[in-house]
Formats: C-alpha cells, structure tokens, sequence
C-alpha cells in the first residue's frame, strides 16, 4: 500500500473522492503524485480536476508519450564494474529486438504507450502527474485535451509525432519536429535506430534527396534500470556501501 506525505494526504482525499472509478490506482514518487487514469474516463476526469472546486488544476505544463516497448530489457553488460568502458554495448541488435507480446507479467503495465501529463494548481500550489494508456498499442488514441489547456496543443502534436498517438478532436493535428514526408514515428522503441533512409543535399540535381542509409544497426544508449544510492537515497543501507 503506498505511504502518502502528511502535505499529499489531504489531496489524496479529494482525488479518491471526486474521481472515484476513474482513478486506477494513485501512488507517490518521489514527493509527487502519480494518478492513472482509464482511457474511457481521460477527457471527463481531466474536467473533473480542471473544474472542480477542490481541485482547480487550471495549468498544463507538459504532456508526452512514453512507449514501453522493451521495457527494463538489459542491452548492457551492467552487472560488474567495467574496466572496458562503453564497448559492453550489444552491438549485434537492431530493429525488432523487442517483442511487446512477450513481455514479462512481471511488469503489470497494461498498454505499451502511455501519455503523461504534468498539472498545476497555481491557486492551490499543488502539482499532479497523470498516466493514461490507450486501449491501442498499434493506433493508441485518446480525446484532446486542446479544448481543457490550450497548452496542451503542440505537445499533442509532438505526442503524435514521435509516438503516433493519435488525440481525438485536435485542432490541428499534424506533424511538428518531422519532414513533411516522413513515415513513421522515431520515437518508439521498434523504429530503427539508424532511421529509416539517408536525407541529403544533391548538388547536381539541386534538391534534397532521399537514398538507403549506410549505418549499422547498433545500440548507442544504455537502457538498464539501476537500484542504487543515487535513486533509493535514505533507505540505502549504509552496511552494504562499499566505503561503509
């Protein structure tokens, strides 16, 4: 059961009680609440907390996606100190080395993007973030919340971009940091990361070019999710650290 700061308690009240169904579960990281919330509910629970007297969380401040493809899946070498520095990267995996139907239970995430949003409530100086995963994995959608935060626009739009998540009744969705004719969505986890052509400027035909990329699949980035001092802070045991 998750332990509530004595600050967090009184909102943890009034988002039980005033979401009530719609909230999935409600957790605390960090100093912060976490509230998910169900695809079906997310445009009128986003009204309920923007609206309701309690609550008054009248500013976006930023929405993204998140994919969970592969998911805490080791591509490292992490498990002893390194003495050959980054050359432990798996070198040999590229496109579709993750298979999100193959997933470990383990994991409990019930969609494989999410789309998280961070609120404030500049009245009431309290902060929320909000997770919501669409039914979809392959054309995961939900409604804009343009209509509730104007703010919310463009990062709907990079959201859709990156990620290919579609929001329902956006003014004016389309791309935002991609070519006009570009095919697929870079930021998930199954989109090559070498990319998929090699885009050039072409001096004798004088336009920009489209030609198959030359780079070998790699893995650049170190995805490990690591338990240590620099994340569980006090609850460290001070028995187990090596100058302890």
């Amino acid at each position: 059961m998750t332990s509530f700061s004595e600050r967090n308690q009184p909102l943890v009240r009034r988002l039980e009680s005033l979401l009530g169904e719609r909230l999935v579960r409600l957790d605390q990281i960090r100093g912060q609440l976490v509230a998910q919330i169900t695809p079906r509910n997310w445009l009128e629970a986003c009204q309920t907390l923007r609206d309701a007297e309690e609550l008054e969380f009248d500013t976006l401040i930023d929405l993204c996606g998140v994919d969970y493809l592969g998911y805490s899946d080791a591509e490292w070498e992490t498990a002893q100190a390194t003495s050959s520095g980054f050359s432990r990267g798996v070198d040999e995996l590229g496109p579709g080395r993750f298979d999100w139907a193959h997933r470990p239970e383990a994991e409990q995430i019930p969609n494989r993007f999410s789309v998280v949003v961070h609120l404030l409530s500049t009245r009431r100086n309290h902060r929320l973030r909000l997770h919501c995963h669409p039914d979809e994995s392959d054309f995961p959608t939900l409604p804009s919340l343009v209509d509730l935060w104007s703010s919310a626009n463009w990062y709907e739009r990079e959201a859709f971009d990156l990620f290919g998540i579609v929001f329902e009744g956006h003014p004016d969705l389309r791309r935002i940091m991609t070519d006009y004719g570009f095919i697929g969505h870079p930021f998930r986890k199954d989109f090559p990361l070498i990319g998929n052509v090699t885009v050039r400027y072409d001096e004798e035909r004088r336009r920009v070019v489209y030609e198959p990329t030359e780079i070998e699949p790699r893995v650049l980035v170190p995805r490990v999710i690591r338990h240590d001092s620099r994340y569980v802070g006090d609850q460290l045991d001070r028995r187990e650290a090596p100058n302890g």
